[in-house]
């Protein structure tokens, strides 16, 4: 990926772009946005702040920022947009890209790219974007949020001939077959039983994607694997057939999906697939369960991620938990101690209660020195 630029937002409103001319068909450009809270202030839903045109595989761009989002159905998001800038434009061109934070740097791999559906940009059909890119009060309490400022990175991946095989639909072919060869089961030659469910699979599939596997399989764990059923305690066999899932094709259709809002049953899910990639040495799917978690922390489950965080040693999770219990109001703060998660909390981390405690203190100290 080439860089091709960076455009920083100041002051709420104001936009200065610097570009660098490449010729390569793909590439990236950075958007810092300083000043955050003021956008969200001064720049009502549905209006932006747009970026100076950049190049990237011989078209010019422009990204364009809402910081209360682009309409009515995501008042209370982030949207992003992308447009084709070039004056005339007479053939369709066709891209994949995604929009991701600057420190998400998994999303910004070349397979993570490829994956997506490509996108034809045209006179007729000149923008895309994720109307929906991350609710605000999510983005708040994360750590991509850094003294009110916080950075986007657009990937895109020009497609010259779109009756060519590029790169990224082979990509995304391999992806495809090895789904179709989970499921078709042809050639399996382990099976797994979880929770009283027979899961058959491919040994040099999952030895190659995990060491746990690998060990289990082929290494000194391997003893007693390999004509009987191997049994795999204290998952939920949706659960294991995700990581499967991931495991083959790289990508997991439920983490794509997402919720929108708080779920509780989403978030539990989220926690045993975290456990379970963290288990079979994952550490892509490890970080998108995090990533997830992050943005999906409520009153009712925000002690529970917290230990989860704590137990697996996962540092940004953690700040993003206490972050958000620092803000809660009385009675929000008094839901959250009743929760199992709490008394959880209480009990195997100590540590944590006193570190809570300290600045939960020091919130309202520096309340009554505003007054």
């Amino acid at each position: 990926m080439s860089f091709a630029g960076v455009s920083v937002i100041t002051d709420g409103k104001h936009c200065t772009t610097s570009a660098v001319d490449t010729s390569t068909d793909s590439g990236y450009h950075l958007l810092v946005v300083k000043d955050y809270s003021r956008t969200v202030q001064e720049i009502p839903n549905g209006e932006m702040i747009s970026s100076g045109p950049f190049m990237v595989g011989g078209h010019q761009w422009c990204i364009q920022y809402f910081p209360n989002g682009c309409d009515q159905s995501c008042t209370d998001y982030i949207s992003f947009c992308v447009f084709l800038d070039d004056a005339d434009t007479e053939e369709a061109v066709k891209v994949r890209s995604r929009f991701s934070f600057v420190d998400q740097v998994d999303y910004q791999k070349p397979m993570c790219i490829s994956a997506g559906e490509p996108c034809n940009f045209s006179s007729e059909f000149c923008g895309w974007g994720c109307d929906k890119f991350m609710k605000r009060d999510a983005l708040e309490r994360s750590t991509h949020l850094n003294n009110d400022c916080f950075t986007i990175r657009w990937d895109v991946m020009v497609c010259k001939d779109p009756s060519t095989q590029d790169v990224g639909a082979t990509i995304s072919d391999i992806g495809q077959h090895l789904d179709y060869l989970l499921q078709s089961k042809v050639g399996a030659d382990v099976t797994f039983e979880v929770s009283g469910e027979t899961i058959p699979a491919h040994r040099c599939v999952l030895a190659g994607r995990s060491t746990v596997f690998m060990a289990l399989l082929f290494g000194p764990m391997k003893e007693g694997t390999t004509s009987s059923v191997i049994q795999i305690k204290d998952m939920e066999a949706k659960v294991f057939k995700d990581l499967l899932s991931f495991i083959y094709t790289g990508s997991c259709q439920d983490l794509e999906d997402g919720k929108e809002e708080e779920d509780v049953g989403y978030v539990m899910w989220l926690h045993d697939l975290f456990v379970a990639a963290d288990r079979y040495d994952l550490p892509r799917l490890k970080l998108l369960c995090e990533e997830h978690l992050s943005e999906h922390i409520g009153v009712s489950s925000v002690a529970s991620t917290l230990a989860l965080a704590e137990q697996h040693h996962c540092h940004k999770l953690r700040e993003t938990c206490l972050k958000f219990i620092q803000v809660q109001s009385p009675p929000c703060l008094e839901k959250v101690m009743a929760t199992d998660g709490w008394e959880h909390i209480t009990t195997a981390y100590p540590s944590v209660l006193n570190e809570l405690t300290a600045k939960l203190a020091s919130n309202q100290k520096d309340k009554k020195r505003k007054r």
